[in-house]
Parts: structure tokens; C-alpha cells; sequence
């Protein structure tokens, strides 16, 4: 905690509100912003790198969490003081930091990919905001966020080799996508069935259930996504600017509506809010790994066609 007092004793409110801004670098919504603006735009093996990274890296986190319970610094240190607008980001168990994992698995993925000593200096500058950031606003101490930050050097750097080969060898991508899966149902079944202590806070652990199925349904889908467009699609990822953006802003829009539209009435149909998640994230990922990019080879044309039309 002495750290952490010592952040206390410079906070100013400039420091608080920037600060307070940039730690949504390591937020689920950049996170995924910058994934499906990868994997639809740039490199579908880029997209799959980081995505990856991102569900491994989550499974860790989570599992860590329930497993080791540690709260937060101002419940285990009531005299300390966190900066409140944090408050709201910060819920459920404290370590590890699932905003430095987050960090690690949209930059640090970005970082090591890039040739280009600029970008990989500003990507490795994100991450080490958002981890500093954690501290300064009091809702992690360095252990949350050191073990993060050595769990996304780990994954980053395996994992690339793996996805390299995967350019060439797509079987290999089946690897991958099966040992997700298997984690993921690793972890649902480990919430589900072992008998955790009765001083586990019942929130977090309903939390821990829940995430369980949103994984599992997310990597799921993933892997049917993967072996559509293996067989069927193989979307292209180029087109130009204007289409691009509206590819991006419109795809996240649909994927916003099917994630907050379809949560009540699953839950409703199904009963149970474990299942309701686990199609509901289904859904949003088939949507928009093999649903959406039906579209693409239109977008790619759409630019042709406008310059064709202006050349005539």
C-alpha cells in the first residue's frame, strides 16, 4: 500500500480527470473497437492474434480472481482514498488488473506485429499508462497490476509464432481456437462446480458464473465463425477510406443492438441468465466474424465503383 499512498499524496485534479480518461485504454469497448477494426479492415490473422490474446488472457484473469478473492485497496485499507470517478470501473475482485491484461492483449499484440519503431513505442506507451494509471486512481495495487502485465508479455510473445505459422497452415488456427475452447469450458465448469469458501462474495461469484458463459459462447462462435470462412467466405478485409468507416461504425452499431436488444428476451425464453449470455454473445460474435462480412466484397467494390463513375 505504501505505493499507493505515495500515488495518493500527488493526485491533482488536471492528473485525475487525464488519467481518469486514458485508463479506458484498457477498457473492454477499446478492446473490442480495436479487434474488429483489425480483423474487418487490416489482417483477418492480425484480428485473430489479438482476439485470441484477449479471450486467453481473460480466462487467466477471471480465474485468478475467483480463485485468489483479493479485494480491492480501499476494502483491504479503509483509511485509503481512491479517486471516486474510478469507482464505477472497478468492480468484483482486485487482482490481477483485467484493464492491463486488456492493455496488453489490443497494443501489445499491435507492438509486437508492427515494423515500425513509432507505432511499437506509442503502443508500448499505452500499455504503460493504462497499468500506471490502475494505481494512480487506487483500484489496483502493483501485484494486480505487475502479474497482468508478466501474463500479457507471456501471452503476446507465445502466441505470435503460433499465429505466423497459422498465415499458412489454417489447420493450425483450428489448434488454437479448440484450446480456447477447451479453457473456456475449463473455467465455466470451474465456476460452476467447485466449492468455493463461504465467505465468497456472492456478487463476485454470480460475476465469475456469468463471465463463464460469455466466454464460452464467444469462443464457440468464434470457431464456427473460422470454419465458415474457411470453407465459404473468405471475406476480403480491403476497401477504401470512406467504406471502411462505415464498414467499422456500422458493424459496431449492429453488434451494440444485438448485445443489448437480445439480452431481455433471451432471458426470457431460456431462464436463466448463464444460458440467456451464452447465446446472446453467440450471436454477436457469429454476427460479427461471419454475418457482417458477408457484406465486404461490396465494400470492396464500393469504392471502384464511385471512381469509375467520376472517370466517366
Amino acid at each position: 500500500m505504501e505505493v499507493l499512498y505515495a500515488l495518493e499524496s500527488i493526485r491533482t485534479p488536471v492528473l485525475d480527470t487525464v488519467l481518469g480518461f486514458l485508463t479506458g485504454l484498457g477498457g473492454e469497448t477499446v478492446f473490442m473497437i480495436i479487434a474488429v477494426t483489425v480483423f474487418w479492415c487490416v489482417d483477418k490473422n492480425c484480428g485473430y492474434y489479438i482476439l485470441t490474446t484477449g479471450f486467453i488472457g481473460t480466462v487467466l484473469n477471471q480465474f485468478l480472481k475467483i480463485t485468489f478473492r483479493i479485494p480491492r485497496p480501499w476494502v483491504m485499507d479503509e483509511g485509503f482514498a481512491i479517486v471516486e470517478r474510478a469507482r464505477l470501473g472497478a468492480a468484483g475482485y482486485s487482482f490481477p488488473s483485467g484493464h492491463t491484461q486488456n492493455a496488453f492483449a489490443a497494443f501489445g499484440t499491435l507492438a509486437r506485429r508492427t515494423e515500425s519503431g513509432v507505432r511499437r513505442g506509442i503502443y508500448c506507451a499505452a500499455i504503460v499508462i493504462v497499468a500506471f494509471s490502475r494505481m494512480y486512481l487506487g483500484v489496483h495495487t502493483p501485484l494486480d497490476v505487475g502479474v497482468s502485465f508478466v501474463l500479457g508479455l507471456i501471452l503476446v510473445f507465445a502466441l505470435y509464432p503460433v499465429f505466423r505459422r497459422a498465415e499458412k497452415r489454417p489447420e493450425i488456427m483450428y489448434g488454437v481456437l479448440a484450446v480456447m475452447l477447451a479453457l473456456a469450458l475449463g473455467y465455466l465448469l470451474y465456476t460452476q462446480m467447485w466449492p468455493f469458501p463461504g465467505d465468497t462474495d456472492a456478487e463476485n461469484l454470480v460475476s465469475a458464473r456469468k463471465n463463464g458463459f460469455t466466454i464460452f459462447g464467444a469462443v464457440s462462435a468464434m470457431l464456427l465463425a473460422f470454419h465458415l470462412d474457411q470453407r465459404y467466405l473468405r471475406f476480403p478485409t480491403d476497401a477504401c477510406l470512406p467504406a471502411q468507416i462505415v464498414k467499422v461504425v456500422a458493424g459496431l452499431g449492429i453488434m451494440l443492438v444485438l448485445r443489448t436488444g437480445l439480452k431481455a428476451p433471451l432471458l426470457a425464453l431460456l431462464g436463466t441468465e448463464g444460458a440467456a449470455n451464452a447465446v446472446r454473445y453467440f450471436i454477436v460474435v457469429v454476427f460479427a466474424a461471419a454475418v457482417w462480412p458477408i457484406t465486404f466484397r461490396w465494400f470492396r467494390g464500393w469504392g471502384k465503383g464511385r471512381g469509375e463513375a467520376g472517370e466517366r
